[in-house]
């Protein structure tokens, strides 16, 4: 069994690009749909603790509905109310997201997460 976890979103083209470069490099992933299988406030920032980016708004996706819908901004809203949004509303994850141990990578381009592979 892979040590490597993929959250994907199959409907999404760069997270299914994100399985086919693993499968292309021997690696066959565990697969966690994170909207059939939402993830809680408490794993979404572990997620967080392993990705470089410096700020959680990295972490969203802020073109989404649910963003405004959740009263969100990209420069006023504080880290408790972005994790509380993307465990309320999992479409506002940002996808893929690679992790690898104590790394992790958002795939966008996909080649991104081999940096940790």
């Amino acid at each position: 069994m892979s040590s490597i976890t993929l959250i994907h979103n199959p409907r999404c083209s760069k997270s299914r690009q994100t399985l086919a470069l693993l499968q292309e490099h021997g690696i066959v992933p565990n697969v966690l749909e994170y909207l059939k299988t939402p993830l809680d406030e408490e794993s979404l920032r572990a997620i967080f603790s392993k990705l470089p980016q410096q700020q959680v708004i990295e972490m969203v996706r802020t073109k989404e509905a649910e963003f405004k819908d959740a009263g969100l901004s990209k420069t006023d809203s504080s880290d408790d109310a972005l994790f509380a949004a993307m465990a309320a509303y999992p479409k506002l994850i940002e996808r893929p997201i690679v992790i690898n141990d104590d790394k992790a990578r958002i795939g966008r381009p996909p080649e991104a997460v081999l940096e940790i592979i």
